[in-house]
């Protein structure tokens, strides 16, 4: 701890996410825990924003509020199938309230998890309750097994004193309207979802975390922001399974991914110096855990990895080219109401 204790404090960060995500991601796959990428998602999205991790309470109250609100999920399965219209309007008003909570300073988690509680477990109800059930049970131990390894490795890279730490900015006041904007990128993969809930998982993931980026960057950034990142995690995800394919083993993978991911983190954390937000590089993190996921899932299942990595990754770029577009056009028409309201409160003469 001492000896890194020297290393500047970007450098902590850049070695602690990309060893606690790598190894969350072998302990993951080593114990067979159910869609094991979820394990390392959840790890990026609890320390991508450097602070220290949850205590043993914090863990319990996190875990009983992740239960919660996944358990919701259950409700609206069956509603979905009975009263589809109803069920959308709830689960549209659902997201806006969990994208609006993950806004809010060290909520991101609980939001994300909310969010996956109003689109992935409903999505997995109508299919079987069974199903629904052991999903909620592999996102809780998940989430247990991120925070895990944040206390393994957090001592060895930690933050600097409390008081040398920057203030948490205050949260923005277009909260509301960055939420709405989020929910209206979610609902388009949400609905292809329900056509084929085992196929396009992972692609209703993608758009969450990627409502969670648009909800970062500002309209001009947009193009740049999501689609590049979708676009530079597949490229990532491509080079880590070219490397795997000259030995198929685990710790390859662990050691693959651990260089991976410190190379994109260095430039989430300023190591690397580059024009590029830190939400452009945890974004290509994330895409390229969720496409080496889903590709060991499909080759685990005997399906053509390279066919399935191809249409998932035209997928993801579809939504995130959808995002951009969505995000010009809601600004456009937000614009265009406030030059209303501007004129018609005018003072005429």
């Amino acid at each position: 701890m001492l000896l890194t204790k020297r290393l500047p404090l970007a450098a902590r960060r850049s070695y602690r996410l990309a060893l606690t995500t790598s190894l969350v991601l072998a302990v993951a796959y080593g114990v067979g825990l159910g869609l094991p990428f979820i394990a390392p998602l959840f790890v990026v999205i609890l320390s991508a924003k450097p602070s220290p991790p949850p205590g043993p309470k914090q863990l319990i109250l996190l875990m009983l509020a992740v239960v919660v609100s996944l358990s919701l999920g259950l409700l609206l399965g069956p509603l979905l199938q009975a009263a589809p219209i109803p069920a959308l309007l709830i689960i549209a008003c659902g997201l806006f309230f969990s994208n609006r909570l993950a806004m809010q300073p060290g909520k991101a988690a609980v939001g994300t998890l909310l969010a996956l509680g109003f689109t992935v477990i409903p999505v997995a109800s109508s299919v079987s309750p069974a199903l629904a059930s052991t999903l909620i049970a592999t996102l809780v131990i998940g989430i247990a097994v991120a925070v895990i390894g944040q206390w393994l490795v957090y001592p060895l890279f930690p933050e600097d004193e409390p008081s040398a730490l920057a203030p948490t900015p205050a949260a923005p006041t277009e909260n509301s309207w960055l939420a709405w904007r989020a929910t209206w990128i979610v609902l388009p993969a949400f609905l292809l979802t329900l056509t084929n809930p085992a196929g396009y998982l992972p692609l209703t993931i993608k758009s969450i975390l990627l409502g969670r980026e648009a909800s970062q960057v500002r309209l001009r950034e947009a193009n740049r922001e999501l689609i590049g990142s979708t676009l530079l995690g597949g490229v990532c995800a491509i080079v880590v399974w070219f490397l795997l394919s000259f030995a198929v083993s685990l710790w390859f993978y662990f050691g693959w991914m651990l260089l991976a991911c410190l190379v994109l983190s260095s430039g989430a954390y300023g190591v690397m110096r580059t024009r590029l937000k830190p939400s452009f590089w945890v974004g290509t993190i994330t895409t390229m855990i969720i496409l080496l996921g889903s590709a060991v899932q499909d080759s685990a299942n005997g399906k053509d990895v390279y066919q399935a990595f191809l249409v998932r990754m035209a997928l993801f770029l579809a939504v995130a080219v959808y995002a951009a577009l969505a995000m010009a056009a809601l600004e456009h028409w937000r614009l265009r109401r406030q030059n209303k309201a501007y004129i018609n409160l005018s003072p005429k003469g």
